[in-house]
């Protein structure tokens, strides 16, 4: 069961890697393009300038009101065995056939104009249902005068037929199934800020294992996340209702409360795990802080630019399981404080400097209230830096560098000397040769590999090979190798015949 949420996860990785450009144009695009930046800024209102950032911001608009359909191709691409180009196309089919089919069954049955809007669940059963079709029969064969349709030609061809039924399904069910999102989704909003915290908590800790990516894109693209009307239309998801009021140039006042399920992250990713990783680097021996102080500083940028938190959380997760929990319950109390503050700064795929800028002081502090992120930030720069610095020397936890290293230890330095062909090879002997080898899989940061023989693995090895930590999951193992875990895992499966 955890392979299969493991691989859900990171096949939810695919179309949210998009969303960052799209929402870069379309911020970028909507912040510039609206009569209050004109008025700031008068030299942009030169018609071709504004042309630029209307195309902009109708590009990043396009990926987020087709998202379902992303979503439908990157899941079957991403749980897809092999093959992926035709599990992409067929769930291209199959979710178009989906879609037209509740359309002509509201045409047909329903005369108040209703309309169903399946969102990223309905691409999710498409997804995995072309999954399902295509791994089982993309090398069918059929009788010899239907040859030409057997093999990955019958995948599409199931799927649009299998897609039919989805819909009907959909449609008898997917209105009382909306309705109950509708209705958690208004009792978390009655719990106040508690909802709120325990929504940042918990996907705080199911970030420990990789699993997050499984839990908020239910209360971005849902309407688990809030359901509200924008420029005539009614939108359902906290992210989707807070990129179509971005759209909206007539909308004014505060954006969506919904910004409650990514506004709390800002803190703690821009402020506070910096700053932890300032107090590890100070709580280390003096004579182990230069060769560490790399780490250190390239793991923090990357939290305060981009938001991905995993190669700091991972330096002190296996070693402190317990200095992780307490990571996520103030992780929680930020996303309480943000809901307490009403800040309303919205976001594309985590919590970094870029899109805070973006979709903070670029929207303004009425829309935002931007400016509470800053002094809650230094609070938060100070409790974590005090925190991590206090604990890790305290209780010795053996983060990097504070044991002294061998004189013969080559740590995780051999890596440098080899190329990525070379790399990927000695990887692949590390975890257990090509026949110990399931699958291949990579999110933003971490190698996930689900292998026959866990034993046959290698852990040493791959830390040796630059994986900062490697971590046993049931019948696998996660190696973070960090930002080239994708192009690693890409070049795995190329040799192993999986491309």
């Amino acid at each position: 069961m955890f392979k299969k949420f493991s691989r859900l996860g990171q096949a939810f990785m695919l179309p949210i890697a998009i969303l960052p450009v799209a929402g870069l144009l379309l911020g970028i695009g909507s912040a510039l393009s609206n009569d209050a930046a004109v008025a700031a800024m008068p030299f942009l209102g030169g018609n071709f300038i504004q042309i630029i950032f209307k195309v902009m911001s109708a590009a990043g608009n396009a990926v987020f009101s087709n998202l379902p359909l992303i979503f439908a191709i990157g899941a079957a691409v991403g749980l897809a065995d092999k093959d992926k180009g035709t599990a992409g196309l067929s769930a291209a089919v199959a979710f178009i056939v989906f879609t037209g089919t509740i359309s002509v069954l509201l045409e047909i049955f329903s005369e108040d104009g209703a309309s169903i809007d399946t969102g990223v669940l309905g691409a999710l059963v498409i997804g995995i249902m072309v999954k399902t079709f295509h791994n089982k029969y993309r090398q069918i064969e059929l009788p010899q005068f239907l040859g030409f349709f057997g093999g990955n030609r019958f995948v599409p061809i199931i799927s649009a037929i299998g897609s039919i039924f989805v819909g009907i399904i959909f449609y008898l069910i997917r209105p009382p199934v909306q309705n109950a999102f509708t209705v958690v989704g208004q009792w978390i909003a009655g719990l106040g800020t508690i909802g709120s915290f325990f929504y940042g908590f918990f996907l705080r800790l199911t970030g420990a294992v990789g699993l997050h990516h499984t839990i908020y894109p239910l209360f971005w693209y849902t309407s688990l996340g809030g359901t509200e009307m924008v420029a005539g239309e009614l939108i359902s998801g906290a992210q989707n209702i807070y990129f179509a009021q971005l759209a909206d140039p007539t909308h004014t006042g505060l954006y969506t409360r919904g910004t409650r399920f990514f506004a709390g992250r800002f803190d703690t990713m821009i402020f506070g795990l910096p700053a932890a990783c300032l107090g590890m680097y100070h709580s280390i021996p003096k004579a182990n802080r230069a060769k560490n102080k790399g780490f250190y500083l390239s793991a923090a940028l990357t939290s305060f630019l981009t938001g991905i938190t995993e190669p700091i959380e991972f330096s002190f997760l296996f070693a402190a399981p317990w200095l992780y929990v307490i990571h996520a319950f103030f992780d929680g109390v930020s996303f309480l404080i943000a809901d307490l503050l009403s800040v309303r700064v919205g976001n594309t795929f985590s919590g970094g400097l870029i899109d805070f800028i973006l979709f903070g002081p670029l929207q303004g502090n009425a829309k935002t209230n931007w400016i509470f992120v800053i002094p809650v930030g230094i609070i938060w720069a100070l409790l974590y830096y005090f925190m991590f610095r206090t604990l890790v020397k305290k209780f010795n936890i053996a983060v990097p560098g504070m044991k002294v290293e061998d004189n013969n230890q080559e740590g995780n330095n051999e890596y440098n000397t080899v190329n990525l062909d070379d790399r990927s090879l000695e990887i692949i002997n590390a975890l257990g040769k090509n026949e110990n080898i399931e699958n291949v899989t990579a999110c933003a940061t971490r190698l996930r590999v689900s292998v026959k023989d866990i034993e046959k693995v290698d852990k040493d090895k791959l830390k040796n090979l630059g994986a900062t930590a490697v971590l046993d999951v049931e019948n696998g193992v996660q190696a973070v190798f960090g930002g080239s875990s994708n192009v690693i895992a890409s070049r795995i499966n190329e040799i192993l015949g999986d491309e």
